[in-house]
């Protein structure tokens, strides 16, 4: 008995064509024609792929479609011949969209979180991480010739500052300063941000005032 195989490349043959001209037209790739003349259906990529191939290459040559389609089935069993391939080649064509969304979502649902999950850090950063504070003046050991020294900071803005446990007030970028009285000799001006959460940092300067 004849195959659809035998059929399609005597098909081929009597019209003077070669496997290079039926892939240009078709735009079926040379190696996969080859394999459907042969009738190594296997070596295609998918069953779909198969059975697609062979439907466009009977058309091509103007074959009986329904006739050449029927041998085709009777004589190749899709789910048998692709047993051995693995599973990764099986309905690739079906699976690619399905998975390529499920992969975008999967993506948008990360970046979502990340998101919300650094708005609540953001936010609640106060909970985890002491306030900062940075004195800028006096520096540790200056000589002050005053009777007053006027202690300058940074802070967190919604930090509250005290300076040798007087509160002072935060500007809403953070900044601070407080004019505070001394006496001559050695002076150490405690300095505390608390944030609502309790949370605090403490520094001490040391400096030495020599008076007026």
């Amino acid at each position: 008995m004849v195959t659809a195989a035998e059929k399609l490349k005597a098909a081929r043959l009597q019209k003077n064509l070669s496997l290079e001209d039926v892939s240009k037209a078709t735009k079926i790739k040379v190696t996969f024609l080859d394999y459907i003349e042969k009738g190594e259906y296997s070596k295609l990529p998918s069953v779909s792929y198969a059975q697609g191939f062979v439907k466009n290459y009977v058309r091509y040559l103007g074959l009986n479609e329904e006739e050449l389609m029927a041998l085709f089935r009777r004589e190749f069993s899709g789910e048998k011949a692709f047993s051995v391939l693995p599973k990764s080649f099986e309905k690739t064509e079906e699976f690619s969209v399905s998975r390529f969304k499920i992969g975008r979502s999967f993506i948008l649902i990360a970046l979502v979180f990340l998101i919300f999950f650094g708005y609540l850090l953001f936010q609640y950063r106060g909970a985890i991480f002491n306030p900062a504070l940075t004195i800028i003046s006096p520096k540790p050991g200056a000589v002050i010739y005053s009777s007053e020294v006027r202690v300058v900071g940074k802070t967190d803005p919604d930090a509250t500052v005290y300076v040798d446990k007087n509160e002072v007030s935060v500007d809403p970028n953070g900044n601070f300063s407080k004019t505070i009285n001394v006496f001559p000799g050695s002076v150490t001006i405690d300095i505390q941000a608390i944030n609502k959460f309790r949370k605090q940092t403490e520094q001490s300067v040391t400096i030495n005032v020599r008076g007026s």
